[in-house]
């Protein structure tokens, strides 16, 4: 059975730092290539979700979208089957539900995801 559970999330001042990771089971994780998502509050269930950015299965390339470039950093450990996201500088808008997804061939694996929370 496949399981994605992403963790670290939690509350943090305007200016700071967190790390968040994903870890999976049951699916060979280095032939996976990982995006992270992001959902804003205030948007439905299953909705909304803005791609943050991507790392390849080798962990050689990765790419942000332009709200977290400079900013965020996502690396990966093929031998503890996780994914990292290094976040810096976080702001308010940073403020959302973050996922995992994870693609191995054609299918494709969601974590629950983990709250992160930006505020003075």
């Amino acid at each position: 059975q496949v399981q994605i559970v992403e963790s670290g999330g939690g509350s943090v001042q305007p200016g700071g730092s967190l790390t968040i990771s994903c870890l999976a089971s049951g699916v060979t994780f280095n032939q996976s290539s990982v995006s992270w998502y992001r959902q804003g509050p205030g948007t439905a269930p299953g909705t909304g979700r803005d791609l943050v950015g991507f790392i390849s299965r080798s962990g050689d390339r990765t790419e942000y979208r332009k709200p977290v470039k400079g900013r965020f950093t996502i690396s990966r450990d093929n031998d503890k089957n996780t994914v990292y996201v290094q976040m810096n500088d976080l702001a308010p808008a940073d403020t959302a539900v973050y996922f995992c997804r994870a693609v191995s061939g054609q299918l494709v694996y969601w974590g629950q995801g983990t709250q992160v929370t930006v505020s003075a």
